[in-house]
């Protein structure tokens, strides 16, 4: 049987905040929190990839000295028969069901628009709040008539897909791009659970330098400082006025942008906010899930 990296980090209870906010910053796709001994609090990182644990376990190491950090492997398990016993559908905004693919009761009896992920480590199943977040903004704009069939849309670091399959199902036409290839090959195979094409959602591995053109939807669900990083390529994207003879045309009469970005914890999204609007976007518009914030700006 294949064998998964695990590392375990024990810290103060007072000190779990701190590295609560280390993991959300590279692990974003979650982490098993509990006791650790002589009363400390321990989170436990599971990864099919050693080397992601053991540059993690240094980060840790370097950030929090007094942590107790040990990396090892287990036995991989069946993941989708554990997913059988612990997924819960989720609601997107006022549109979308996420389900698995063996929840087809849920998925006949729901006048929602399903969602269809094979549940998988490491890749979105719409559980973890900004994914959530970002499937209620782009439900938002679609109700508020900001988006609509025909439009385009970027999103950007995919995953399993599930923000591109939303928006596809919508009647949106574009693409997804992933730096991370098991991702796209997951997103691939949301694809076609879901019923979608290729052109309906093209995906591809790779970054924003995959962009063509402008696009009336762009998503973005990942990190706070790379967000940070890449604002100018994604406002450069963004269908706004002062593209007009620069980019090739839109495909649809409305020729302004939505941008929706996440991943982000509350505390991180004054600072992101601030990248965007220094490139001439307006203030964003804020969703906030716990600890958790989605920002939406509008060209």
């Amino acid at each position: 049987m294949a064998e998964l990296a695990r590392l375990r980090i024990d810290v103060a209870p007072e000190a779990l905040d701190v590295l609560e906010g280390i993991l959300a910053m590279y692990v974003p796709y979650g982490w098993e929190e509990g006791q650790g001994e002589q009363g400390r609090a321990r989170c436990i990182v599971h990864s099919g990839h050693q080397g992601f644990c053991a540059e993690l376990a240094e980060t840790v190491r370097h950030q929090m000295p007094d942590a107790f950090v040990q990396l090892d492997t287990v036995e991989e398990l069946n993941w989708v028969e554990v997913w059988k016993e612990f997924f819960t559908p989720v609601q997107g905004g006022e549109h979308f069901l996420v389900l698995a693919p063996w929840m087809e009761k849920e998925r006949a009896e729901t006048t929602r628009i399903p969602i269809v992920i094979e549940p998988k480590m490491a890749f979105g199943t719409g559980h973890h709040p900004t994914t959530a977040l970002c499937l209620d903004a782009i439900s938002l704009l679609f109700a508020e008539g900001h988006i609509a069939p025909g439009m385009s849309f970027f999103d950007l670091g995919t995953g399993s897909g599930i923000l591109g399959l939303g928006a596809a199902k919508l009647g949106l036409v574009g693409e997804g791009v992933d730096i991370d290839g098991p991702s796209i090959i997951n997103a691939l195979e949301n694809r076609e659970i879901n019923g979608l094409t290729e052109q309906q959602f093209q995906l591809r591995q790779g970054g924003v330098e995959l962009a063509s053109g402008a696009y009336h939807l762009i998503t973005a669900n990942i990190l706070a400082e790379p967000l940070k990083f890449m604002a100018p390529n994604i406002v450069n994207r963004l269908a706004r006025q002062e593209t007009f003879g620069l980019l090739p045309p839109l495909p649809h009469e409305r020729q302004f942008g939505c941008l929706v970005l996440s991943g982000l914890l509350v505390t991180q999204a004054d600072a992101v906010e601030a990248a965007y609007t220094s490139l001439g976007l307006p203030p964003a518009r804020r969703l906030v899930g716990g600890e958790w914030a989605a920002l939406i700006f509008m060209s």
